[in-house]
């Protein structure tokens, strides 16, 4: 038995979601006439009270025109240090928006008010102009660890206040919700564009929405096309993000509970020091002074325990559609 923690993008789909996969009315979606892709698109916007979305092969994707659209060459996007969009998108804010970022430290990733306030430049022919803030929830390098919803909507008062635009990395936010009990729509009424990404926890094998009102979506849309990420019979893919979205939301506290479950089993692990707080399906535990997380991946791989190395003594492991309850009794066996 192999034991897949890598990430939640390892999952394959379901019987049933290939059948609905099989069973989708396609078209050309770069004209638009993608029955299926339409549909996904609307449901999506819909869910999060947003006019219109746009359906791309990735989150990164779904980020990177984001910036582009809210931002001018030389403009500042603030977000934590720890961000997706600073750490795993190959530079991409700096490369395709021409853009600087403003670092700041915050609570395992997440940025207060006050925080994104005192790092907002003053109007200074020396500073660049701050543009964009961007959040993310959950957030990866921190745990899987969401947002207070009342935090996040004192953050959009200081950009409304400063003329800021606001965007959510929202790959995992679905994660955030099922433990919050705060609805999508909710989400919808703080951000001015949202990233959801299908392929995580949702368990479709490919694709990311990005959210926002119409003008903005049809700014997205040449930028996609720009980007080289405009697709025909995509209906095939977005079938399977239909059926995500209506049958894989609720689950993903299975995938929670597992992970806190891990959580307690590799705090028994002799080679482990501390483990981060395990707020969704994320574990990132670090390793005793002296021993590398490369070394300690390959030495579990050798067991049939699939992992990450995090850093250079922090290792991730996560939780997701196709790990069950078989493979956490057989993880513990191996590990402890």
């Amino acid at each position: 038995m192999i034991i897949d923690l890598r990430s939640d993008t390892v999952t394959r789909p379901t019987k049933a979601m290939l059948e609905a996969m099989f069973a989708a009315e396609v078209g050309d979606d770069v004209f638009q006439d993608d029955p299926t892709v339409n549909a996904l698109e609307a449901k999506s916007a819909a869910l999060f009270g947003y006019e219109s979305a746009l359906y791309c092969p990735s989150g990164t994707m779904t980020n990177q025109i984001a910036i582009k659209v809210h931002t001018t060459p030389g403009d500042e996007v603030i977000c934590d240090a720890l961000s997706h969009i600073y750490l795993y998108e190959g530079g991409g804010m700096m490369s395709n928006s021409l853009v600087s970022a403003t670092l700041l430290t915050g609570d395992y990733g997440r940025i207060n008010a006050e925080q994104v306030r005192d790092s907002i430049k003053a109007d200074d022919i020396h500073a660049p102009i701050s543009r964009l803030v961007s959040l993310e929830n959950t957030v990866n390098k921190g745990g899987g660890c969401y947002y207070d919803l009342a935090e996040i909507q004192q953050i959009k008062g200081v950009c409304e206040a400063h003329g800021l635009s606001l965007h959510l990395d929202g790959a995992r936010l679905f994660n955030a919700l099922v433990e919050t009990g705060e609805r999508p729509d909710q989400y919808g009424q703080v951000f001015d564009s949202i990233s959801i990404c299908l392929s995580k926890g949702l368990g479709a094998p490919v694709g990311s929405l990005l959210l926002g009102t119409k003008d903005f979506i049809k700014k997205a849309r040449r930028v996609r096309k720009r980007f080289g990420g405009g697709w025909r019979q995509a209906g095939y893919l977005a079938a399977a993000g239909i059926y995500a979205l209506d049958h894989h939301v609720d689950r993903l506290k299975e995938d929670h509970q597992r992970a806190k479950t891990i959580e307690g089993i590799v705090r028994r692990v002799p080679e482990v020091i501390d483990v981060l707080p395990v707020y969704t399906n994320i574990v990132i535990f670090q390793l005793a002074e002296g021993l590398l997380a490369t070394d300690y991946v390959q030495k579990l791989n050798e067991k049939g325990i699939r992992c990450a190395p995090f850093g250079k003594d922090k290792v991730r492991m996560v939780t997701h559609l196709d790990f069950n309850d078989d493979h956490l009794t057989e993880l513990e066996k191996r590990l402890v």
